[in-house]
């Protein structure tokens, strides 16, 4: 699941950037203001107004850049290219003035997040080395096999950290050819395994949430 976040106080626009870009593998945090905006660095994507009923956007750029390189684009009235300027060197990777086109907006958004899939190849959690694209899992430099249900299971929650999986989602896409005959035991088999593989006892990854199902984040 795709995480984007919008900070735009124009509720319109703010509903009507959701609508347009109505996905199934995007979950949308909607604000209005930036004392709302909570948890952003842990956002595929940040979608920001720099005219905020509580200050200013380049100011919260400027502070997020310091803990956290989530892409993110910037949505003005303000069509001076000094501020234009301005927002790329505090770190924004794209720049659209309003009126905009929704269309133009969504292949912009489509272009980073495919960027962002390309360049992060290799997770990294303290020892761990996580490389997906080549089947290629290390613990402290040293190989660990994985089965290809594993495998999945560990992207799965890798690829959406911090957000709480529910254990339906997991058995249905780890075991999409068929998870209606799959015993729920199966998922904290695995689970186990995983953590019998990858965690030590100063390392936890896995978290279970009791009654709903787990969520990959560092200790």
């Amino acid at each position: 699941m795709t995480n984007i976040a919008i900070i735009e106080d124009d509720k319109g626009l703010n509903n009507g950037i959701v609508l347009a870009l109505k996905q199934e593998e995007y979950r949308f945090y909607q604000y209005s203001a930036l004392k709302e905006a909570n948890n952003i660095e842990d956002m595929d994507l940040v979608i920001l107004d720099i005219n905020l009923p509580d200050g200013n956007g380049f100011d919260f750029l400027r502070e997020l850049r310091t803990h956290s390189d989530v892409p993110v684009i910037i949505l003005t009235a303000n069509d001076l290219e000094t501020d234009e300027v301005m927002g790329l060197n505090l770190g924004a990777d794209d720049y659209m003035t309003k009126p905009f086109s929704l269309m133009v907006l969504r292949a912009r958004i489509e272009k980073l997040l495919n960027k962002k899939k390309v360049v992060q190849k290799l997770w990294q959690f303290g020892n761990l080395e996580l490389d997906f694209e080549h089947m290629r899992f290390l613990k402290a430099g040293i190989c660990v096999e994985l089965s290809k249900t594993e495998q999945r299971l560990l992207r799965l929650l890798v690829e959406n950290h911090h957000i709480t999986m529910k254990r339906e989602t997991l058995l249905d896409r780890v075991w999409s050819d068929g998870a209606e005959y799959v015993d729920e035991n199966a998922l904290s088999v695995t689970v186990k395994r995983l953590r019998d593989k990858l965690e030590e006892k100063d390392a936890k990854y896995i978290h279970t949430v009791y009654g709903i199902g787990y969520v990959w984040k560092e200790q």
